[in-house]
């Protein structure tokens, strides 16, 4: 039984079989072009679900805890971005250049939605403030992160256009808007189907991760990355979470938050989205779609990495809190 608590959930096993799939079967020419297409149409209709999912409530609930929410924003979308930056000798020693600039993209990403509000609700936070927090997280990330991404390569001596902000706005904003205007119609259906938008969720992620790692087998991905580097990615993100959570947990401290806005805070503002990151990923860096792949790499390492040191951590909020049973809760999640 011991074996089985901790064997990978079955999104993470769909994940690896995925690359596995693209590295040994990868989609070529007239092919890929079709999966490229679909698996655009699949990131519109998962954005217009998201839209039409968010409640006008949620939206105005989240002007009233406004330093709550201005401190988790500043920890995804400043103090990320700035030890990206600061680890950047790191990078350039131990990286290659794509996984590098894989790790920087991770830092401008939103923060997490469903795992977010689980991990505050084992812990025992805000559960409200977390469910508002994460999902305004996503709607501004839309627009902030392709700025975001910009900065970072400028500041590396590289750049991100214009294009590629337009770009997120029609194929990720404007389906976001018009599912939030046809809420009044669908959104009873979308409440009471909401497996439906997991499906979307993964099923989008796997497709994305099948077009980019085939791409990127095709130019030579696994040919071209050193192991060494692979396990140097593993040790950055880890070393990006362990900067963080900290960092959070004390801001919050400092800033006189109760216990319960504290752990919202370190749970919203130290996770990444997968299911934002690697469809933006796919549209930011489109022309560069043969090394897609190894950019999305450090985005699905840190992402399971953040779901591992986060479920510990929950599980030692709620013990050091009023005694549930911790264990049973964890169980339910």
């Amino acid at each position: 039984m011991p074996l089985l608590r901790h064997r990978p959930d079955n999104f993470t096993l769909a994940l690896l079989a995925t690359v596995l799939l693209a590295s040994l079967l990868p989609c070529r020419g007239e092919t890929a072009r079709v999966f490229d297409v679909f698996t655009d149409g699949a990131i519109a209709l998962l954005f217009f679900l998201h839209g039409a999912k968010l409640p006008r409530a949620a939206i105005m609930r989240g002007l009233i805890h406004w330093r709550l929410h201005l401190t988790v924003f500043a920890g995804t979308f400043v103090l990320f971005p700035l030890l990206g930056l600061a680890l950047r000798p790191l990078g350039h020693a131990w990286l290659t250049p794509e996984l590098y600039l894989g790790v920087l993209f991770v830092c401008t990403l939103p923060s997490t939605v469903q795992s977010s509000i689980a991990f505050t609700s084992i812990a025992g936070g805000n559960v409200s403030a977390a469910v508002v927090s994460a999902s305004m997280s996503n709607l501004i990330g839309i627009v902030l992160t392709p700025l975001l991404v910009g900065l970072l390569l400028a500041s590396r001596g590289g750049g991100t256009s214009w294009h590629g902000v337009l770009d997120i706005v029609l194929q990720l904003l404007l389906p976001f808007v018009l599912g939030h205007v046809a809420r009044r119609w669908i959104g009873g259906w979308v409440d009471r189907h909401k497996p439906v938008l997991g499906f979307t969720d993964q099923g989008t992620i796997l497709l994305v991760v099948y077009t980019a790692f085939s791409a990127a087998v095709v130019e030579g991905l696994w040919r071209d990355t050193p192991i060494p580097a692979l396990l140097s990615t593993l040790a950055m993100c880890a070393l990006l979470l362990a900067l963080v959570m900290p960092t959070l947990t004390w801001a919050a401290r400092r800033l006189g938050f109760s216990r319960e806005d504290e752990i919202t805070i370190v749970f919203c503002g130290s996770k990444k989205s997968m299911a934002s990151g690697i469809p933006m990923a796919k549209i930011l860096f489109a022309g560069q779609l043969g090394g897609l792949g190894a950019l999305v790499l450090p985005l699905m390492i840190f992402h399971q990495l953040q779901l591992m040191v986060c479920a510990v951590v929950a599980r030692r909020y709620a013990a050091l809190g009023n005694g549930t049973d911790t264990e049973d809760r964890h169980e339910a999640d």
